[in-house]
């Protein structure tokens, strides 16, 4: 059995070992492109407004802290890891005494229903996806937060519908991702999941489907970079 897959502890294993590496990998694997994606999701995510956003999964707090330089003041920016050692890395932040850090399983969020008017996270999802059906209740506990008509955006890695880009997206995970990941973080075991999670997850329209069975409404996606990356957008009913 595959237990990246299977145990939710090896994941925390995971990323207890790359704090102070976390982010430099992520801009040199993904070419900086990372950096330009989490600026869009934010972007959209402010626009929509209301009172109270959450970052999910924040790991070292970048998304949150594209939140907090777009957030009008009033603004309270929340952001939840179940990992202590990132979300120390993310207090180091500058922009870190205007976040609210969260330490929780995203599975069991601390908030009332119907509480929340925007959440985000930013390659994490694989992360959740220890199976579909887990995956599923996840995106189910955000819309349990949500208030009737607030929005989840969604920025994770997705799979290229030409076949011949996603092979070359798929090789270039397996010759690079492993190798110079591991180099720079010291962590082999953690850049080996990486890059064994990035060719397995869904396609954009899969995902889209998942969220509308979590009870999400006006789901839409939009894909970067001939469909490596995509942002979802996932509305919850007003009714």
């Amino acid at each position: 059995m595959n237990k990246t897959k299977s145990n939710p502890d090896f994941v925390k294993q995971v990323f207890s070992q790359v704090p102070e590496t976390y982010e430099l990998t992520n801009h040199i694997l993904a070419l900086g492109f990372d950096i330009l994606w989490r600026k869009r999701a934010a972007g959209i995510a402010a626009a929509h407004g209301g009172k109270n956003w959450v970052d999910m999964c924040t790991g070292t707090g970048e998304t949150a802290v594209y939140l907090v330089r777009l957030a009008p003041e009033g603004t309270k920016v929340l952001a939840v890891d179940f990992s202590i050692d990132m979300l120390a890395e993310a207090r180091k932040k500058p922009e870190a005494k205007q976040i609210e850090f969260i330490t929780s399983n995203i599975k069991e969020l601390p908030f009332p229903d119907a509480s929340i008017d925007v959440i985000t996270i930013s390659f994490a999802t694989r992360n959740i996806n220890l199976n579909k059906d887990i995956l599923i209740k996840s995106f189910t506990e955000f819309h349990r937060v949500l208030k009737p008509g607030g929005l989840f955006v969604n920025l994770e890695t997705s799979q290229p519908s030409s076949t011949l880009i996603r092979k070359l997206f798929h090789l270039y995970i397996k010759l690079f991702v492993k190798q110079i990941g591991s180099r720079i973080s010291g962590s082999k075991a953690g850049y080996s999941y990486l890059s064994k999670t990035i060719p397995k997850f869904y396609s954009a329209s899969e995902l889209a489907d998942f969220l509308k069975q979590a009870g999400f409404q006006e789901v839409t996606f939009q894909q970067m970079l001939f469909g490596v990356a995509a942002i979802h957008q996932a509305h919850k009913n007003n009714s």
